[in-house]
């Protein structure tokens, strides 16, 4: 073990060494977990404007076979494009039943703030081929094909569970934008607690930041070799569970994000970006922006692999032929830029004899992840949460379910329901927003004050601090820590 570690070591020295000499010392973006001066680290950060082969790069994205410099240098481009793209009429329409009873335990904490409500779109405003009634016969499958539950329903390839057609409500995703609710305390708290305990591989954020980076090593060519050394300790190291936890972490950090940026003075009632929010959130914790990255790469990953579909798919609806080509035009220079960022060896993960067994446990934990969305008790919060579960088990499900055959469009027309392909796009966009919304509060950070500064930085240490006291506390019990993203 010693040997295979001390060689890891090296290796990943000798690949490196000019990177490391040029690249600055504990950059947020590098293989070790930054405990100090992270919030500077974070808000300090100078994104790349050119793909890594231009310049030093900083790293890859653990994991994946794509670098920061190359997400820095195409977000831009790519929020611009998915901007315009979910303000469309096909992807701005979404139907779910946001009122189906939370199925693990009894909720009773529902948001009565006015910022928690949702505004319907009756049927009669949705273009008559994207109506439910329209898209059960085309796309619902037969019942020997599914396994349903009261409200809602999953087909064996699956990665979360599905609204059924039947029942929910329209709701215009541009008019109910992801932001403040004051949606906070009990509810919200056991819904994350369920998320990161219950439905997880029992590997927390501490565990997951002081495991082995191996991805320096592997990058140029493959993750395979080091990811799946024989001396690795499974229960720190595997793969699956890491990806897992990685991609709920940075889900989270992304919902943060938005909330932080969109954030309502309860006192004034302005909305504004809300700098504290934001440190304490996300930026002191620089490990979880990464996560927003990681995300990004897997779904443009799944973009850029169904890419012929969504190529070929029917955006018709709109009654007018130049709005729908347009809309075609933007999914395909989505699709573009999608095909650059999007580098991600699925074929890495679920191998072995294993393999059958950890992707149904990671199918049903995701599952499980969508189904707590209707024990949010706000109403906004719970119609993203359902987007955003959906979006990302589609992405999985094309990743790890779905072989060349059946991603051909001549082949198997109907591979994605309508709901799958808005959803899909819509929490690309939450993520890419993300990232163009760190951005500005380093231009906030940039005109704050010294003195405001030194007043944010503290309080964030406290903050720190507090929750890794928490988190000794809880390894030393031999339990998994998930204090750290409960707020």
């Amino acid at each position: 073990m010693l040997r295979q570690q001390v060689y890891s070591i090296l290796l990943a020295f000798l690949l490196h060494s000019g990177a490391l000499e040029a690249k600055e010392p504990q950059s947020f973006l590098s293989d070790t977990l930054v405990r100090k001066d992270q919030v500077q680290n974070v808000l300090e950060h100078q994104p790349a404007k050119e793909p890594h082969c231009q310049q030093v790069p900083t790293g890859p994205i653990e994991t994946t076979l794509c670098d920061f410099e190359t997400v820095e240098s195409y977000n831009d481009e790519l929020y611009t494009q998915l901007h315009d793209l979910v303000q469309t009429p096909f992807f701005k329409y979404y139907r779910a039943d946001l009122y189906r009873e939370c199925p693990f335990w009894q909720e009773n904490g529902y948001c009565m703030n006015r910022e928690c409500a949702i505004t319907t779109v009756d049927e009669s405003e949705i273009p008559p081929s994207w109506r439910a009634s329209e898209l059960s016969r085309l796309e619902l499958p037969s019942e020997d094909l599914r396994n349903t539950i009261p409200g809602c329903y999953y087909r064996d390839s699956d990665f979360c569970f599905l609204d059924d057609l039947s029942e929910g409500d329209y709701v215009d995703l541009t008019a109910n934008p992801e932001r403040f609710t004051g949606y906070t305390g009990p509810s919200a708290h056991r819904v994350w607690a369920s998320i990161y305990e219950e439905n997880c591989f029992g590997i927390s954020e501490w565990a997951l930041s002081s495991a082995p980076n191996p991805a320096p090593v592997t990058l140029p060519d493959s993750m395979t070799g080091v990811l799946r050394s024989e001396g690795a300790d499974s229960s720190r190291t595997c793969l699956e569970k890491r990806v897992y936890y990685k991609i709920i972490s940075g889900l989270h950090a992304s919902i943060s994000t938005h909330i932080c940026y969109e954030f309502m003075n309860q006192t004034t009632g302005e909305w504004s970006p809300n700098l504290e929010c934001f440190i304490n959130r996300v930026a002191a914790y620089p490990e979880r922006l990464q996560y927003i990255y990681f995300d990004l790469v897997l779904l443009t990953r799944a973009v850029a692999r169904i890419g012929p579909y969504l190529s070929a798919y029917d955006y018709c609806g709109t009654g007018t032929h130049k709005g729908d080509d347009d809309t075609l035009n933007q999914v395909k220079n989505v699709i573009g830029i999608a095909q650059t960022v999007g580098k991600f060896d699925e074929t890495v993960l679920f191998r072995g004899e294993n393999a059958a067994i950890l992707k149904e446990e990671f199918k049903q934990h995701f599952r499980n992840v969508t189904r707590i969305m209707d024990c949010v008790g706000c109403d906004k919060c719970r119609l993203w949460g359902k987007v955003q579960t959906s979006g990302v088990g589609t992405a999985l499900k094309i990743l790890f379910e779905l072989d060349e055959k059946a991603l051909d469009p001549h082949l198997n027309s109907n591979l994605l329901s309508r709901s799958e392909v808005v959803a899909l796009i819509n929490t690309l966009h939450r993520l890419s927003e993300s990232l163009y919304f760190v951005n500005e509060f380093r231009k906030i950070w940039a005109e704050t004050a010294q003195s405001e500064e030194q007043r944010l930085i503290h309080e964030a240490e406290k903050v720190v601090a507090s929750e890794d006291a928490v988190k000794s506390l809880t390894v030393s019990r031999r339990q998994p820590s998930t204090s750290s993203i409960l707020r």
